[in-house]
């Protein structure tokens, strides 16, 4: 099981096929979903058969830098969730996507910043990265304080596969370049 970074509370690693418990019980908690798939769960199948195995696939395809990260506590490696630090559609692999999707008892403690800023500042010291893109609704005011923190803004529309309440005011884009972060005061 590949390391791809620790910090002080979390250690992100490759997921594994035995992670398919850990990612079903995620995506069954309607609270976790409501702002993704307006609570619907992921069903195992396509966690197994669709989702996991991408995921795997990404580590032998990609830069060793990019890809789906299983977060684990640091200190008692419970898994708490994910993180992706991938090209998203239409971008190259200098201008990844980040995203994150956390347990609830994961929230409101400084991880999901935690982890973002450690995958941002890794890409842009190691990794050659020119600009590091993430995107949110608007209403999701958690995501977008995280995005915040983590120095990332820009709205737009998007078209989502769910109708969500609070849709039809837009999606934030955030983004950070490679000068904007090494103007930052660390």
């Amino acid at each position: 099981m590949g390391v791809l970074l620790e910090t002080e509370r979390l250690v992100l690693r490759e997921f594994v096929r035995s992670d398919v418990d850990h990612l079903v019980e995620l995506d069954s908690d309607a609270d976790v979903m409501h702002l993704i798939t307006a609570g619907r769960p992921t069903p195992r199948r396509e966690i197994e058969d669709e989702v996991l195995p991408a995921w795997l696939g990404y580590y032998y395809q990609r830069s060793a830098h990019l890809g789906f990260w299983a977060v684990d506590d640091k200190a008692t490696g419970q898994f708490l969730g994910w993180f992706h630090f991938r090209p998203g559609d239409g971008h190259s692999d200098d201008e990844p996507e980040l995203g994150y999707r956390l347990r609830r008892s994961a929230w409101g403690k400084g991880l999901a910043t935690e982890g973002c800023r450690a995958l941002i500042d890794k890409g842009f010291a190691e990794h050659g990265v020119q600009r590091v893109l993430a995107e949110t609704l608007v209403v999701h005011t958690a995501s977008r304080r995280v995005m915040e923190k983590s120095g990332l803004i820009r709205v737009f529309h998007a078209d989502w596969p769910y109708r969500i309440p609070g849709d039809e005011h837009g999606d934030v884009e955030y983004a950070l370049t490679r000068a904007e972060w090494e103007g930052q005061a660390r």
